[in-house]
């Protein structure tokens, strides 16, 4: 009973993909990387070194996470399916996808 008083009052994370997890309260904004001013975005915050987290694990970023706290995540999973696990609050801890349900490993853009 200890530990399930524990585990709700943890704050609720969301996968991001590849066991990172994000803080839901703290999501401002899930966007995905096909606007060009969002990829000069993330290259400048790159160049930068600051802000960013890369959580892809090499595959190709297909959303960008916007915190309130100013950092950005990167994810390999696509808005939608990260939007999915936000709305169902027993998916938030959803396992990862099969080999099959993940891209092939390409640079980060």
């Amino acid at each position: 009973m200890i530990q399930d008083e524990r585990v709700s009052s943890l704050p609720p994370l969301l996968n991001v993909g590849f066991y990172n997890f994000v803080l839901t309260d703290k999501i401002v904004a899930l966007v995905r990387i096909d606007s060009a001013p969002v990829k000069r975005l993330v290259q400048q915050l790159r160049r930068e070194g600051t802000r960013l987290i890369d959580a892809t694990q090499g595959r190709r970023t297909r959303c960008v996470v916007f915190l309130s706290s100013g950092q950005i995540v990167l994810s390999a999973l696509t808005q939608e399916t990260l939007a999915k696990r936000l709305s169902r609050p027993e998916a938030l801890f959803a396992p990862e996808p099969t080999e099959e349900e993940l891209p092939e490993a390409e640079p980060a853009e």
